[in-house]
Parts: C-alpha cells; sequence; structure tokens
C-alpha cells in the first residue's frame, strides 16, 4: 500500500482543484477547436477563452480587454523586463529630475539615456535573471533596493531612486520564500506623486502577486500597479498558464511575433483547456468559502510558529511576523543543512522545501536571506513550510513530532 504524503510545499505547487479540472476536461476532447477559427466549434473555444478573461478581470477590477494570458509567470514577468527595456519611455524634462537620487549607476542620465529599471535583491528569478541579463548586455541601467532584515522594501528608498529615465518599477508583492508582504499600495502611492510632480514621466509599476493571489487583494487601481502577474499553478489552478494584467495605455513591446493574439503581446494559439482552468481557478477564489479555509490556514501556520521553537532550540522564523502570508513558516534551524532536512522529511512521507521551487536545485544559499543580512551558513539551514486548503490539524502535528526526530538526528552527526 502506497503510504500517504503530507504535503506541505504549497507555495511551490497547489493541488489542481476538482472544480476546475472538470471545467477543463470538455476543451481536451469533445471542444477541442482552434479559438481564432470562425466556424462554430471554434468560437465556443473563443467564448470559453473570454468567459475566462471575464473571470481574472473580475478579480482584478479592471477591463477584460486588460489582461493577458500566458504560459506563466515566468514569461509574463519576462515580457515585463524585456518588453519595457526595449520600449523605453520619453523622459521627463531634465530640470524635474530630483536631487541626490542614489542610482546604482552614477552620473546625470539625458534624454538619450537607457531605460532605468527599479527592483529589489530579493525578487523572484525571473525577474531578476532578465534584469541582470540586460544590465549585463548595456540594455538598462538597474537599482537594486535593499530590504529590512524583515525582507521589506521601504517606499522612501523608491522615492529616492526614481528618476528621469526610470521607465519601469518591479516589487514582488509577497515574497515566495518568506512569506513577506510587501508595501505595494504605499509604493504605487510614491510613483503615483512622482508622476504628478514630473510632467511627463511615464513610469510604469509592475507587481508580482504570484504567491499573493490567494490571500491578498489584487484589485489593480487600488494596489496602484500599471502591471500584474499571476500564475495558475500557484491557486489551485493548472500549470503552463500565467495572466499579465496590462492597464490601457502602458506600452509593452512582445517577446514573440506571430498571429496577433492575446492582443498582439502575446501570440500563438491559446491553450484554451488551462485558461478554462485558469479562469474557474480564479472564480474559486472569490467563493465566500475561501476566507473560511484562510482563516483555517492562518491557525495552522500560527500554530506551526509557537510550537516549532518551542520544542526544537536554535530555530529562528524569518520575514514579518505581521506582514506575512497566512500560509508560510519559514525557519533557519541551527546546526542542520536545509536540504538535509527537508531530504530526511521526504523519507519520512512529509514534502516541505528550501525556498523557492525554481531555485530549489541551486548548489548557492539563498539570494533571499543572504540580501536580509544573513550569513551563507545561515541561509543553507532554510526549511520552508507552506500550508493549503486541504491541510489537517493532524498532519502539522505528526510533522512537528518527525521534524524534532530529523533535526536531532543530522545534529547528532555533527
Amino acid at each position: 500500500m502506497k503510504k500517504k504524503i503530507i504535503y506541505l510545499d504549497y507555495a511551490a505547487a497547489t493541488p489542481t482543484d476538482k472544480k476546475v479540472q472538470k471545467a477543463m476536461a470538455p476543451f481536451y476532447s469533445r471542444e477541442f477547436a482552434n479559438p481564432s477559427s470562425l466556424h462554430q466549434l471554434g468560437q465556443h473555444s473563443r467564448a470559453a477563452v473570454e468567459t475566462a478573461r471575464e473571470q481574472v478581470a473580475s478579480f482584478l477590477s479592471c477591463s477584460a480587454d486588460e489582461v493577458v494570458f500566458t504560459s506563466g509567470a515566468t514569461e509574463a514577468n519576462n515580457i515585463v523586463i524585456q518588453g519595457i527595456s526595449f520600449h523605453p519611455n520619453p523622459t521627463a524634462n531634465p530640470t524635474s529630475h530630483p536631487g541626490g537620487a542614489k542610482l546604482r549607476t552614477p552620473g546625470v542620465r539625458s534624454a538619450g539615456s537607457k531605460p532605468h529599471i527599479i527592483t529589489s535583491m530579493i525578487e523572484h528569478e525571473s525577474v531578476l535573471a532578465p534584469v541582470l541579463q540586460l544590465e549585463r548586455e548595456g540594455v538598462i541601467e538597474v537599482t537594486y533596493i535593499a530590504v529590512s532584515k524583515e525582507g521589506i522594501v521601504h517606499p522612501d528608498d523608491i522615492e529616492k531612486a526614481l528618476g528621469e529615465n526610470t521607465a519601469l518599477v518591479s516589487i514582488q508583492y509577497a515574497n515566495s520564500e518568506t512569506g513577506t508582504i510587501q508595501p505595494i499600495a504605499k509604493i504605487g502611492k510614491v510613483i503615483k506623486k512622482y508622476k504628478e510632480e514630473n510632467i511627463g514621466s511615464k513610469i510604469l509599476f509592475h507587481t508580482d502577486a504570484v504567491q499573493a493571489a490567494l490571500y491578498l487583494h489584487c484589485n489593480v487601481a487600488k494596489l496602484g500597479v500599471d502591471l500584474l502577474t499571476l500564475s495558475g499553478h500557484k491557486i489551485y489552478g493548472p500549470k503552463g498558464v500565467g495572466v499579465l494584467y496590462i492597464k490601457k495605455g502602458s506600452r509593452v513591446r512582445p517577446l514573440f511575433f506571430g498571429g496577433g493574439q492575446e492582443q498582439d503581446v502575446r501570440p500563438g494559439t491559446e491553450n484554451v483547456a488551462c485558461i478554462v482552468g485558469m479562469g474557474e481557478a480564479i472564480a474559486e477564489i472569490r467563493n465566500p468559502k475561501h476566507e473560511i479555509q484562510n482563516i483555517q490556514v492562518r491557525q495552522l501556520r500560527d500554530r506551526l510558529i509557537k510550537i516549532i521553537p518551542q520544542r526544537i532550540s536554535g530555530v529562528e522564523v524569518t520575514g514579518s511576523i505581521v506582514e506575512r502570508l497566512p500560509n508560510n513558516v519559514h525557519l533557519l534551524i541551527n546546526g542542520v543543512e536545509g536540504k538535509d532536512v527537508v531530504f530526511l522529511l521526504d523519507q519520512k512521507g512529509v514534502a516541505v522545501s528550501t525556498g523557492s521551487a525554481c531555485s530549489e536545485r541551486s548548489k548557492e544559499p539563498s539570494h533571499v536571506l543572504l540580501n536580509m543580512g544573513y550569513g551563507d551558513k545561515e541561509a543553507r539551514s532554510a526549511v520552508r513550510i507552506t500550508l493549503g486548503k486541504h491541510t489537517k490539524k493532524e498532519e502539522v502535528e505528526k510533522t512537528v513530532k518527525i521534524l524534532e526526530k530529523v533535526v536531532e538526528q543530522l545534529r547528532a552527526k555533527k
């Protein structure tokens, strides 16, 4: 008989909801037609795509034509970074340049200077990797904003970094490793104020809301963002589908050119089944029972944050305790390697991670923890436990007991 796994890695991937699977099923069989086809079957597929677009638009409180479907968050983030880097905005009048801006590349930037991007040092790899690559190629200038010990970006640091050639600010809504929530609405107000005071500034504000969508509001107007990223497999939807919200009037150059689908931003035949699944998963977030599930998840998280340090010595919970996703428990466990803990827990039937799934196989310590001020050894001791709507209280209690034994075993070998 197959051993039941206690799954506590919901930040990496969520199981596809049964309602989502049911909604998707017809589009793998009888409703298979290309949504660009003009015949009746094609228009059935087109209607399904547009229904999903409306579902996402309702969640974001935006217009349906501001919703673009992608293959996932990585593609969406790359569209933002690369699309704006190669589509520089007009600069404002040089006299409007704020004094004392702390920019990584020194010197005054003229009207012909490179686009300037502001991002934080703890962003997801799908933002940092294209930014670093374009910086190496000399395409853009970049300011990397430092964070506090809790991993929070201060809006004042964004304000100081804004300049006449700033084209984009990209700050993740909630961190995928520590679960720390960023003050996105406050940063949005800082950028809005700067644009009001510097006529002609066309700065765009982007947030990667992949981890936040299940737990935080994503009203784009209230957040003050021009661009926002979502991912299907983080919200009980399918893998291989994402969303990029693009506010009307925002200029973003596409990565690909072809058939003109998705407002010419993301051409190519739409993945109808997964788009339908994305729409259904978004609709489930708006279900009143979802808030009850979130409360239950938060209670289990609080239980873990309380009892693990009590039962196991030398444990630190990283990130903000207050401004934190309700499903995230991120720990530094003194005297062990996080990957060893993950391996042994897996052998005993508990699935957790050391951090972001995208960097799980990396031999390097977490850039997030290093940039929060932790040392190399501390960063390597990280273990991330993330809960979901299917997590049971008895699973949490059992996990703590197993974790105690695993840490004791590993420390005994030192």
